[in-house]
């Protein structure tokens, strides 16, 4: 069986009707988990006090930001190069919930960061990147809106993905890149295994980490089969209109 087979409309109806009633339930899981643990269960840290515990929303929801641009520009260049419907459509989906995400992290980093930095904004390499990524969430929004012609509106909207991962790339990585920013190095290092969260913290957090990527599926494939959906549903009102 090949993973193309679910470029097929039909095929990915099936598969994902299957998959949402698991995938809501362990999302519901991880989440509350997560973050009830991570509010109520975890104590104050000795420097940042009771504001520490917003890592549980900032981290996860600025992560997923990321990987949703990311995850868009695979199924832009899958819509590209091998013209799945499937895929655009995908890519299309995920954008509102990549600007929910965004937003989530922007709003929990300015309100970490008025009492560890003494203000709400600073321009800040990561921080500007990320606002930068934001604005172009908004713009393949717009672009998508834009264009009645499906097939146009999605080869557009790729192309901007491909130019907007600049911007997912250095959200990510600013830090590394500039070291006179104000924001933090990463919590959570993966590739080194060097974190500066302890397991007390950091245990929950990995928790709310997989509920908001579960949360993030659970999304993409609910808005992924609307959107197949108002697929069908305009294909039948054109015909309708050449009856």
């Amino acid at each position: 069986m090949s993973l193309w087979e679910y470029a097929n409309p039909k095929k990915f109806m099936d598969l994902s009707g299957r998959l949402m009633p698991w995938l809501s339930w362990l999302t519901a899981g991880f989440v509350a988990v997560g973050l009830i643990w991570g509010f109520f269960f975890t104590p104050d840290d000795y420097r940042q006090g009771s504001t520490v515990k917003i890592i549980y929303l900032h981290v996860p929801s600025a992560l997923m930001a990321i990987n949703t641009w990311l995850m868009m520009l695979v199924a832009s260049l899958i819509w590209l190069v091998r013209r799945h419907n499937v895929s655009a459509l995908a890519a299309r989906a995920a954008a509102p919930v990549g600007v929910a995400m965004t937003l989530i992290a922007l709003a929990t980093g300015a309100i970490w960061g008025k009492p560890m930095w003494g203000t709400y904004w600073a321009w800040d390499p990561r921080l500007t990147s990320f606002l930068i990524l934001f604005l172009f969430y908004l713009g393949y929004m717009a672009l998508w809106a834009a264009i009645e012609d499906r097939d146009t509106a999605a080869d557009l909207t790729s192309v901007l993905c491909i130019v907007g991962s600049v911007f997912a790339v250095l959200s990510r990585y600013a830090v590394n890149f500039w070291n006179q920013g104000l924001h933090q190095g990463t919590s959570v290092p993966v590739a080194t295994g060097n974190r500066s969260v302890d397991d007390v913290f950091f245990i929950p957090l990995v928790i709310a980490m997989v509920g908001f990527g579960l949360l993030f599926v659970t999304l993409l494939l609910l808005r992924t089969r609307t959107e197949i959906r108002l697929e069908r549903l305009k294909a039948l009102e054109r015909r309708e209109r050449l009856a």
